[in-house]
């Protein structure tokens, strides 16, 4: 299925535009395939997303592996910045 980024595009909150420019902008920029899905469109992409968070109150941005949790924003970062991006994305 491949790398799955939940975002909300009708979000107000300024840090979570920002925060899903910046996952988009890397993974772009380091050619990384994936698919962003607007859960602001979609109660089941909503859903689905909370359910492979396990966490019925998770907010966009998160990030998956087909049906494998990686993290948020938080730890999207972090792997960032200690060069595991891979590793978070499950790609390795």
């Amino acid at each position: 299925m491949g790398i799955t980024v939940y975002v909300s595009t009708v979000s107000s909150n300024v840090d979570i535009k920002k925060q899903q420019q910046r996952i988009n902008m890397i993974l772009s920029s380091k050619k990384f395939e994936f698919e962003e899905v607007d859960i602001s469109s979609s109660e089941d992409d909503k859903a689905r997303m909370r359910d492979i968070c396990k966490d019925p109150k998770a907010l966009p941005p998160q990030i998956t592996n087909g049906d494998q949790y990686c993290g948020d924003f938080a730890k999207f970062e972090l792997a960032v910045e200690d060069e595991i991006l891979e590793e978070f994305l499950k790609l390795k």
